[in-house]
C-alpha cells in the first residue's frame, strides 16, 4: 500500500482535491476492512441481528464536497448518537446555561447506562451523553404532550439529517420490551426532581428517538451542520444558532465517546460520539463531519473499526484539534 507523504496531507485544500482524497479513503478502508475484533450488541435482540461485517465511512464539508467508501448507504439505528443532537435542540430552546443546570456536563467515567453515576452526583446530574442525561433530556423538550414533544424531537433530528428519517418498527419494539435499565433510570431521576415530564413519557421520548434510521453518509452531514455552526450543508438551513454548537461540541468532547472518551480526545482530538448500532460521528469544526459505521463495538460501546477509520482521516488530513501538523505514516494510524 502506498502511504501519503507529509506535504501532501498538510495542503490546506486537501479535502478539495479528489484524487488525494479517494486514494486516502481507499487506503484506510483496505487496510481496516477485514479486520474482526469486537461483538456486535446485545443490549436490544434485535440489534444481535445486525451483519457484524459491514463497514462504510464518509466525509461531507461545510461547503457540500463529499467522500465515501464501503457500506456507506447502510441503514442502522441511530441509538445513542441521537444524544447531542437532541442536547442542542433543548440548548436552542432553553438556553444553554439552563441546560448545564438542568441536565449536568461533567463526565462521569462510568458506562452509558450506569444508575451509580446518578446516586453517586450529589446534584443527581450526569450529562446528555449518557443514558441518564439522555433520558432527562428528552423530557424536558418544548411540547405539552407527549406527541408534541416528540414532533420536536423528530424534526429537529431531520433538520440536522437534511432528509426525512424513517422509523425502525423492529429496534423500537424490541428496545421497549426489554429497557427495563432505562425505565428504573426514569423512574430514580423523576423521585429526584430531574425530568421535565412523566418517567414513562420520558422513557418513550429517548427509546424512540434511538431507533430512527440513519446511514453514515447522513451522519457525515449532520456531522457537518455541527462544524458550520448549525447550516446543514445540503439543505442550507439554519438548524440551530452558532453558539449552540459550541456547547454541543463541548459535551461530545468530554462525554461523547463515554468512559473512554479521554481515550479517544488522547488518540483523536475530535468531537465525537457513537452508538451502539455501529455509528459514530465527528466533528472537525470550520471543515467538515465525518462519520463511520461498523457493528462490531469495544466494552464501552464503541465501533472498533469505525474509531480506527475516524482517528487515521483525522491524523492524516491535520483534524486533530491539539495537533499542529498532520500525521505522516498511515499504518501507524490504523494498527493502534
Amino acid at each position: 500500500m502506498g502511504f501519503f507523504s507529509r506535504t501532501m496531507h498538510a495542503h490546506p485544500d486537501l479535502i478539495n482535491n479528489r484524487d488525494l482524497m479517494n486514494k486516502l479513503f481507499s487506503d484506510v478502508y483496505s487496510a481496516l476492512k477485514e479486520e474482526t475484533e469486537g461483538k456486535v450488541s446485545t443490549v436490544y435482540p434485535a440489534l444481535e441481528r445486525v451483519e457484524p461485517s459491514l463497514f462504510g465511512m464518509c466525509l461531507y464539508g461545510i461547503d457540500g464536497e463529499a467522500y465515501s467508501v464501503g457500506d456507506v448507504d447502510t441503514d442502522f439505528s441511530i441509538m445513542s448518537i441521537s444524544k447531542p443532537y437532541i442536547f442542542a435542540l433543548v440548548c436552542q430552546a432553553a438556553g444553554p446555561q439552563i441546560a448545564r443546570q438542568t441536565l449536568g456536563v461533567n463526565g462521569t467515567g462510568m458506562p452509558f447506562n450506569s444508575i451509580s453515576a446518578i446516586e453517586f452526583s450529589e446534584s443527581k446530574l450526569t450529562n446528555p451523553m449518557v443514558n441518564s442525561g439522555a433520558i432527562a433530556t428528552s423530557s424536558f423538550t418544548p411540547g405539552k404532550t407527549k406527541e408534541e414533544k416528540w414532533q420536536y424531537i423528530y424534526r429537529g433530528l431531520c433538520g440536522f439529517a437534511g432528509k426525512e428519517l424513517s422509523f425502525n418498527e423492529e429496534i423500537y419494539e424490541s428496545a421497549r420490551e426489554t429497557n427495563y435499565r432505562n425505565r428504573g433510570i426514569a423512574n430514580l431521576l423523576y423521585s429526584y426532581g430531574r425530568l421535565g415530564c412523566d418517567p414513562e413519557t420520558a422513557t418513550d421520548l429517548y427509546t424512540r428517538q434511538c431507533c430512527l434510521n440513519i446511514n453514515a453518509r447522513d451522519l457525515a452531514v449532520m456531522g457537518a451542520t455541527l462544524a458550520d455552526g448549525g447550516i446543514n450543508p445540503l439543505t442550507g438551513d439554519k438548524v440551530i444558532n452558532n453558539n449552540i454548537c459550541h456547547y454541543t461540541l463541548a459535551v461530545m468532547i468530554t462525554s461523547g465517546m463515554y468512559e473512554t472518551s479521554g481515550e479517544w480526545l488522547y488518540e483523536t482530538g475530535l468531537p465525537a460520539k457513537s452508538g451502539i448500532g455501529g455509528g459514530i460521528v465527528a466533528v472537525s469544526p470550520g471543515r467538515c463531519g465525518l462519520a463511520a459505521f461498523s457493528p462490531r463495538l469495544d466494552s464501552a460501546g464503541n465501533s472498533i473499526k469505525a474509531q480506527k477509520a475516524i482517528r487515521a482521516l483525522s491524523r492524516h488530513l491535520g483534524m486533530n484539534l491539539l495537533v499542529s501538523d498532520p500525521y505522516q505514516d498511515l499504518s501507524a494510524t490504523t494498527k493502534e
